[in-house]
């Protein structure tokens, strides 16, 4: 009996504030002359935070162009036969007045669900990471783009395979003659992925790295020689393959293609005629697909997205509506000695 009141004891906490719980405590008093301004206070600045976030939103310039070729009156419908390769169309349009620069031109895709689990997952992380073991042996997770004809494919996996490949050349149109609209290209991914995430093996050239493996089934070239102009741009830091390879998140998007904001239209495209070239390469109607390209400018809260300006209003309001409600009760139906 003793040895259990002395296990007992040695077993208790220590006899401090802390351990005993005897630590000053606060509790708020919720009562309606706190609860009712907290709400229009909060509402207010919702509100204030809405019609800043739905004016910036309206300020924004967009311009989104269809360039599917379902409609036999496009200029891309040619391309859309399956048999056609190399297939060139052209995309005439106007613009008004300028927009302001930095341009930012994107390219999109609509009832394409990169969300789907098992195409997310269809990627060799360690092999993007530049490890050589992956090349040769890739991951079953690849499957079935892990090997052609008893050969690895390097990258493997869906989302490589289907990286998108059509391109683009834009001409501004000026007293019936074409200049070339710059394009860049350069620092358009992530950068984490371009600088921790994907690397290239350490192997020079990196042509010797990729012996013995080949490239995904849809792509037209290999995984070096994404971009003949820029030795830096080739494999797995590639600009335009680490921009597709971060998924999307809904069945709708668009990506980034290129910036608008060299030479002369550093300030923006001005108003005139323009004519994209599009080199039609990615096949889309077999899944009820669309594409479209866009150009648009950014705001301090990045692209056009008036829903979020409409969810804080939503809100704002709603706080407003409620503490009125609570006023009226409160008036109503407060307790005398309350008074």
């Amino acid at each position: 009996m003793v040895k259990q009141e002395e296990q007992l004891l040695a077993d208790r906490p220590d006899n401090t504030a802390f351990t005993q719980q005897r630590l000053p405590a606060w509790q708020p008093m919720l009562s309606a002359g706190i609860v009712i301004p907290g709400f229009v206070l909060i509402g207010l600045a919702f509100i204030g935070i809405g019609v800043a976030l739905f004016v910036t939103s309206q300020s924004i310039q967009v311009l989104e162009m269809d360039y599917t070729g379902r409609e036999t009156t496009s200029g891309c419908f040619k391309c859309t036969d399956p048999d056609t390769k190399n297939c060139v169309c052209q995309l005439d349009f106007d613009i008004d007045t300028l927009i302001k620069g930095p341009v930012f031109f994107y390219y999109g895709l609509s009832n394409y669900f990169q969300n789907y689990r098992r195409y997310g997952v269809s990627k060799d992380d360690t092999q993007l990471s530049g490890d050589l073991d992956n090349f040769i042996n890739p991951s079953d997770t690849c499957s079935p783009y892990d090997t052609d004809n008893d050969k690895p494919i390097v990258p493997c996996g869906s989302i490589a395979n289907s990286m998108f490949n059509d391109t683009f050349v834009l001409h501004q149109l000026i007293n019936g003659t074409k200049k070339l609209v710059p394009f860049d290209g350069k620092g358009i991914a992530w950068w984490t992925d371009y600088n921790v995430k994907y690397r290239n093996p350490g192997v020079k050239p990196l042509k010797d790295a990729f012996k013995d493996t080949v490239k995904p089934p849809f792509w037209p070239k290999p995984a070096y020689e994404l971009d003949p102009s820029d030795p830096n741009n080739n494999g797995f830091i590639n600009q335009d393959f680490l921009v597709w390879m971060r998924r999307a998140a809904l069945s709708d998007f668009r990506k980034l293609y290129r910036r608008i904001a060299r030479g002369d239209y550093t300030q923006g495209l001005p108003a005139g005629n323009y004519s994209l070239e599009i080199h039609y390469n990615y096949p889309v109607l077999s899944f009820n697909g669309r594409k479209k390209v866009v150009f648009s400018n950014v705001s301090w809260m990045g692209g056009q997205n008036e829903f979020l300006g409409i969810a804080y209003l939503v809100v704002g309001s709603m706080c407003i509506i409620m503490s009125i409600v609570m006023l009226i009760v409160y008036a109503k139906f407060k307790f005398p000695e309350e008074d």
